[in-house]
């Protein structure tokens, strides 16, 4: 039985902290991520594919898919 993907994930800025819900692409990795409040440039941290594994609730699709043991976006 396949786990379902879940395709939103909230991002926070950790400058700011503010916090918006945004919809992951299924085909790509998003590496670069602007602040809608305080316009800081996000990118992910040391280890991560995107900003969706370093700042979302949820982690990036490929890596749901994948599991927890595996890295991140091939």
């Amino acid at each position: 039985m396949q786990e379902t993907i879940v395709l939103s994930s909230t991002l926070t800025c950790p400058v700011c902290g503010y916090s918006k819900a945004e919809t992951m692409p299924t085909n790509a990795c998003i590496y670069f991520y602007e602040c809608a409040l305080c316009k800081e440039l996000l990118k992910p941290l040391p280890g991560h594919c995107c900003v969706f594994c370093s700042y979302g609730t949820i982690k990036c699709p490929p890596v749901q898919a994948a599991g927890s043991a595996a890295g991140c976006c091939g």
